[in-house]
């Protein structure tokens, strides 16, 4: 039974390895900033504990399912052939099994907040689950995941509220941004595999040069709509200073990676993108806290 139960937790531990489940970090701020700023203030413990399980199973079902349908891909592409799928670590069932099982916690954290969040989840999960092929077929492929890490916010206050407004929908549109700009500068590693596959990214359509300048227009997009948040929220000045570090944390980003070298890729999207995302949301809870003479 001991034996059973470590073999479980080690297969775990290897799937989490395998989604890159310390990346939740990514989105996960966004919808925390929306849940607080919905409830000016924290909501009640329920719906932070249903919010966070909807958040976790929403992106562990997207990146389970992602190495689901790219196993072909990935067991051709040097860089990716070591992941656990490729290798035989993992089997095709076991992923498929905690893939479901992630997908249902979020469908079921959806049913235990409110009607409409429950209502709309499954087109939630059309779009993370389908993000997976649209690379083969768009080189607009860095738009669509960004919508897939960008409805986090809305889902959020819908969690919060049960109904849409304008705000969390301006602040979805610049995680959609922020994310298709560094997916850009990742997705400058494959741009050869691209080729010989056939497959579809903006570096495979423009070459390294021209799509770091879209990166970089993404980014600037990405930016101005987390002012225009501020703006239509009302927020304070602890909020845009937060943003303008956040800027600065893109722009040092976009230094990080040149047409004629990419050697810092992984730098630039994994440790600056954590900074950004993190670091706007302890900015925008001072700021609340500041607005409600808490500090």
């Amino acid at each position: 039974m001991k034996y059973l139960a470590f073999r479980g937790l080690r297969k775990l531990k290897t799937i989490l390895e395998m989604i890159k489940f310390e990346h939740t970090v990514f989105a996960l701020p966004f919808a925390l900033i929306s849940m607080v700023l919905a409830a000016d203030g924290l909501p009640e413990g329920r719906v932070i504990f249903w919010i966070l399980v909807a958040m976790v199973g929403a992106r562990s079902s997207a990146m389970a399912f992602n190495r689901i349908a790219d196993i072909a891909y990935d067991r051709l592409n040097p860089r990716t052939a070591d992941r656990a799928l490729p290798r035989g670590v993992l089997s095709l069932s076991e992923v498929w099994l905690f893939t479901l099982f992630s997908a249902a916690a979020f469908v079921f954290a959806a049913y235990m907040l409110n009607p409409l969040a429950f209502a709309l989840s499954p087109v939630a999960l059309i779009v993370i689950l389908g993000y997976s092929y649209t690379k083969r077929f768009t080189s607009l492929t860095h738009l669509v995941l960004g919508l897939a890490l960008g409805i986090a916010p809305v889902g959020a206050w819908i969690a919060v509220r049960g109904q849409f407004n304008l705000a969390p929908i301006v602040l979805s549109a610049a995680v959609m941004f922020w994310t298709a700009g560094f997916d850009i500068i990742y997705a400058l590693q494959d741009i050869e595999f691209d080729r010989a596959q056939g497959l579809f990214s903006i570096p495979r359509f423009l070459g390294i040069r021209r799509s770091l300048m879209v990166s970089r227009l993404f980014h600037f997009a990405a930016i101005t709509l987390l002012v225009l948040f501020g703006a239509v929220m009302s927020l304070g000045g602890m909020y845009f200073v937060g943003t303008a570090a956040a800027a600065a944390l893109l722009i040092y980003e976009q230094s990080l990676v040149k047409p004629h070298d990419i050697s810092k890729v992984d730098v630039a999207f994994f440790n600056t993108n954590g900074l950004v995302s993190i670091g706007l949301l302890i900015f925008t809870v001072l700021d609340l806290l500041i607005r409600k003479g808490m500090m």
